[in-house]
C-alpha cells in the first residue's frame, strides 16, 4: 500500500512539473568574449531557447574597427543578430580589424611575370631600390659585400666591397642615401686594390671610416696572396679631405701582435674617435690559439705608435674561426658588441662598460643577413649588412658571398635586449593598399599532420604584408610561396613555437635554409610585417624576431597562409605596394 501511494505522488509531481515548465522555455547563457589579449570582460545574457540575442553595445579597442560577433574565436562563422536563434549555452566572440584608414586601390603599375617563369629570368627583371644592388657593368651583375656605413649631415655613406663587375679584387665602392629607400651610386672606386705585383693590399678587406677633426681616415684590411710577404693580412690606412675621396698612406700599417701566434688572420678594423682624449680606438678580428677573438688597439690622433691593448672578446660558442665585421656601440646605458660568425648569423653581446666584459652572445637574425655593422644619426640606430644569395637562382643552396644591401632598424627592449624592425621610410614607401586574394581581412587556418592553407596575397615584384596572428597548438604556421607550381618544392617562412624558431624552409618544409630564435606563447596576439623586394624578403614578428630570406621564382604567384598541427587566426591582413 505504501509503495502504491509513493508512486501515485511521483506521477502527480512529474505532471505538475510538466504543467509549470510547459508555460515557459528553457533559458541559456550567452557569453560575450572581447577576443583579444588584454580585452575586458563584456558580460553575458540569459536568453530563452529559440529567441534572439540582444546585442550589447559594440565594444571598443584603440586602433581597431569592430566587425561584429562570431560563433567562434577563429571568426569563421558570423552571428546574425537579426535571424540567428539561441539553442544552447554559447560564447560569441568579437571580431576586429586594424583601422588603417585606407582603402583598396590598384596603381596599375604591376610588372607582368607571366612570361618570366624561370627564377633566373625573374631575377634579371627586378629593379632593386631599398635592397640596393650596383648597376650592371656591361652584362655582369656586381654585388654588395661587407658594408662599412658612415653618417654625416643627413647623408649615410655606405662603403662596400664590390664583388664582380668592374671591381678589382674587392675594391671599395660607395653608395649614398638619405632614407635607405633610394641610393646614389658612385661609378668609380673610393679605394682600389693594388695592381702592383706582391702588394700587401692586392685584395681589399673590410674596414671603417672615422672623422678626426677635418680629416677622414679609412682604416682597411690589406690582404695579399704573395708568398714574399710575411703577413697575409695587415691593417692599412687611407686619408681624405672628404668622405668621397681617399689617398692611401704609404708605409702605414699595423701588423699582427706576436702573441697571436699566427700571421694570416688579422682584419676588419672598426675605428672610433674620442674628441675629449684625442685617441682613436680600433677593434680588430683575429684568431689566437685556434679560437676566434676580437682585439683592441689605441692610437693617438697623430696615428703614430699604435698600442695593442689585448683581447676584449673570445668566441664562447666554439667552432668559429673568425668573428667578422665587429662593431661596438652604446644604446642608452648599455654597450653592445656585434659580429658575424663565419657561415653563421649576426650576433650581439652586451656590457655595462665600453669594450667589455661582455655577457653571453645572442643571435639577432639568421645567416642570410651577414656582415652587418651599426650606424646612427642621433635619433635612430640601424644595422647595415648584405643579404646572402645563390650562385644560381635555380639552386636550393643560398651560400654565395655578397648580395643585396639590406638595412634594418635596431631597437632596444626595456631589459636591454635588441631586436630588428623595418626602416620607417621603407615601410612608409609602401602606401598603396591592394586587394587580398581572400575576401576577408581575417583567415582561420587549421591543419593536422598535413598542412592546410588558404590563398591570401599576391607575390608582386615589391610589396609589404602586415597582420596579426594567434595560435593554439605547437605545430608550425606562416607563409607558403609557390615555386614553379610544384607543391613539394614550395618555400615556407615558418613559425615553429615548439622549437622557439622562425625559419626559412624549402621543399614543402623539409629543407632548413636559415632560422632565428622566436619565443612565443599560445593564445597571445602578435603582429607581423613582411617586406619583399625582388627575391629578398625580411619577415618581422614585431618586437620579437626578424628573419632575412631569399625567395627566387615566386613573383606573380599566390602567397598562402598555412598551418600544420596547429590552429591559427590571422587577422587585420593587409597588402601594400608602391605608387
Amino acid at each position: 500500500m505504501k509503495n502504491r501511494v509513493s508512486a501515485k505522488y511521483l506521477v502527480l509531481s512529474l505532471a505538475f512539473g510538466v504543467l509549470i515548465c510547459g508555460g515557459r522555455s528553457r533559458a541559456y547563457t550567452v557569453t560575450f568574449d572581447a577576443n583579444w589579449t588584454g580585452g575586458a570582460a563584456i558580460g553575458s545574457q540569459d536568453v530563452d531557447a529559440g529567441e534572439k540575442v540582444t546585442s550589447p553595445e559594440a565594444p571598443s579597442r584603440d586602433g581597431y574597427l569592430f566587425l561584429g560577433w562570431f560563433r567562434d574565436a577563429g571568426l569563421a562563422q558570423a552571428w546574425d543578430a537579426e535571424t540567428d536563434e539561441v539553442q544552447d549555452d554559447m560564447t560569441l566572440y568579437a571580431g576586429w580589424d586594424r583601422d588603417t584608414g585606407d582603402e583598396v586601390s590598384d596603381p596599375g603599375n604591376d610588372k607582368d611575370f607571366s612570361e618570366l617563369q624561370t627564377p633566373g629570368d625573374q631575377e634579371k627583371a627586378y629593379e632593386y631600390r631599398s635592397y640596393f644592388l650596383p648597376a650592371l657593368d656591361f652584362f655582369s651583375q656586381p654585388y654588395v659585400g661587407d658594408p662599412m656605413p658612415y653618417y654625416e649631415d643627413g647623408v649615410y655613406y655606405i662603403y662596400y666591397l664590390k664583388e664582380a663587375g668592374d671591381s678589382f679584387k674587392h675594391s671599395v665602392y660607395l653608395a649614398t642615401t638619405t632614407d635607405f629607400v633610394t641610393y646614389t651610386e658612385y661609378d668609380d672606386p673610393v679605394l682600389e686594390a693594388s695592381e702592383e705585383e706582391g702588394a700587401q693590399d692586392g685584395w681589399i678587406g673590410t674596414g671603417s671610416v672615422v672623422k678626426v677633426e677635418d680629416k677622414y681616415y679609412f682604416f682597411y684590411t690589406g690582404h695579399t696572396d704573395s708568398a714574399s710577404r710575411e703577413f697575409k693580412e695587415t691593417i692599412m690606412l687611407a686619408v681624405g679631405d672628404s668622405p668621397t675621396s681617399f689617398e692611401k698612406k704609404e708605409g702605414w700599417e699595423i701588423t699582427p701582435p706576436e702573441e697571436l701566434g699566427q700571421k694570416n688572420d688579422f682584419r676588419d678594423p672598426q675605428a672610433y674617435y674620442d674628441a675629449e682624449t684625442g685617441d682613436i680606438t680600433l677593434t680588430v678580428t683575429a684568431a689566437m690559439d685556434g679560437t676566434a677573438r676580437i682585439l683592441k688597439y689605441t692610437l693617438g690622433a697623430d696615428l703614430e705608435t699604435p698600442v695593442y691593448d689585448g683581447v676584449i672578446f673570445t668566441d664562447p660558442v666554439g667552432g668559429f674561426w673568425n668573428l667578422e665585421c665587429s662593431d661596438t656601440f652604446r644604446i642608452g646605458d648599455t654597450w653592445y658588441l656585434t659580429y658575424s660568425a663565419q657561415d653563421d648569423t649576426l650576433w650581439y653581446a652586451s656590457s655595462d662598460t665600453p669594450y667589455g666584459p661582455y655577457g653571453d652572445p645572442v643571435r639577432l637574425d639568421g645567416k642570410l643577413f651577414y656582415a652587418a655593422k651599426h650606424v646612427e644619426d642621433g635619433e635612430n640606430a640601424y644595422m647595415v649588412g648584405w643579404a646572402r644569395r645563390s650562385e644560381s637562382p635555380s639552386s636550393a643552396k643560398i651560400d654565395a658571398w655578397a648580395g643585396n644591401l639590406v638595412v634594418q632598424k635596431l631597437l632596444q627592449n626595456e631589459d636591454g635586449t635588441l631586436f630588428l624592425a623595418p626602416v620607417d621610410a621603407i615601410k612608409e614607401s609602401y602606401s598603396v593598399r591592394r586587394a587580398l586574394a581572400s575576401e576577408d581581412t581575417h583567415l582561420f587556418v587549421e591543419g593536422g599532420s598535413s598542412a592546410a592553407g588558404a590563398d591570401a596575397f599576391t607575390c608582386y615584384e615589391s610589396y609589404l604584408l602586415s597582420g596579426e596572428f594567434r595560435y593554439t597548438g605547437d605545430g608550425s604556421f606562416g607563409l607558403s610561396f609557390d615555386y614553379n607550381g610544384e607543391e613539394e618544392k614550395s618555400r615556407r617562412i615558418s613559425v615553429s613555437p615548439a622549437d622557439g624558431k622562425l625559419q626559412l624552409l624549402f621543399n614543402n618544409g623539409e629543407m632548413l635554409i636559415t632560422e632565428t630564435a622566436a619565443e612565443l606563447e599560445p593564445g597571445q596576439d602578435y603582429s607581423f610585417t613582411y617586406i619583399q623586394e625582388g627575391s629578398v624578403g625580411i619577415f618581422y614578428i614585431d618586437g620579437v624576431a626578424a628573419l632575412t630570406v631569399r625567395l627566387y621564382g615566386a613573383s606573380g604567384k599566390t602567397v598562402r597562409l598555412f598551418a600544420e598541427n596547429n590552429a591559427v587566426l590571422f587577422s587585420s591582413l593587409r597588402q601594400y605596394t608602391r605608387p
